[in-house]
């Protein structure tokens, strides 16, 4: 009966240690799947035509540091899909503790990434700021071509009026552009770019942000899948020992 209660569990343990395995092959493809995607949504954020123009004429470059960490951060987790799949295939310890930190380290960028990034993509986060002191530099300086055609392009594309609304022009002193009024009504636009641009970046970057949370969760999972097997292995290095 001993032998026999102990050959039952030796195939249970055997039968969890394979489905942990398919588990974490699966999941490994999924993460490699989403890496890509984030990686490639990175790729076009930073290189969007016309954008980085908008960018660089409100100097708002701080934006593209989350990006950045992102872009490495999806990086990494393609490789690491291939490293989580080979360490559970092999069932080796050494390995899947390694594949355990190697998670961990991404969940990290992906957090880091991301807090970054919504830290100068959203309201009243630290670009309105910078959106706004560029603005009224362009008002201030509306006379010559460059600053008045940055100006016409930012007002026109996004459908704002001045830093905070049409106020600005006034407390400059300058005339109201025919670019802060709608086309049709003949109106003012209410709002401000500072307040537009914001809801603008705003967003773009959830969706990247959310896909980054979202490769933390997978990590925190595979992390937690990759102890399992470590256990589960030894338990059937100490049955075999006992055996012998």
């Amino acid at each position: 009966m001993n032998i026999m209660r102990k050959g039952s569990e030796a195939a249970r343990l055997e039968n969890s240690i394979g489905t942990i395995k398919y588990v974490i092959f699966c999941l490994s493809a999924i993460l490699w799947l989403l890496g890509a995607c984030m990686f490639g949504f990175s790729i076009w954020l930073r290189l969007e035509p016309g954008f980085q123009e908008w960018v660089a004429w409100l100097e708002i470059e701080k934006f593209y540091v989350g990006i950045y960490i992102l872009m490495f951060a999806a990086m990494f987790v393609m490789i690491i899909a291939f490293v989580g799949c080979a360490a559970a295939l092999m069932e080796h310890v050494t390995a899947l503790y390694i594949h355990i930190g190697l998670q961990g380290f991404c969940f990290l960028l992906g957090i880091i990434g991301s807090a970054i990034l919504l830290d100068f993509s959203t309201y009243d986060s630290q670009i309105q700021p910078i959106v706004r002191r560029s603005m009224y530099a362009l008002i201030s300086n509306s006379y010559q071509d460059q600053p008045a055609y940055i100006l016409r392009m930012v007002q026109e594309n996004i459908g704002c009026c001045g830093a905070d609304g049409p106020m600005d022009y006034l407390d400059f002193m300058k005339p109201l552009p025919t670019e802060c009024r709608d086309t049709v009504t003949g109106n003012a636009f209410f709002h401000g770019c500072v307040e537009e641009l914001t809801w603008f970046l705003e967003g773009r970057a959830s969706w990247l942000a959310g896909l980054a949370l979202s490769l933390c969760m997978l990590h925190v999972i595979q992390a937690v899948l990759s102890l399992t097997l470590i256990q589960a292995k030894q338990k059937e290095n100490e049955a075999a020992i006992f055996k012998r």
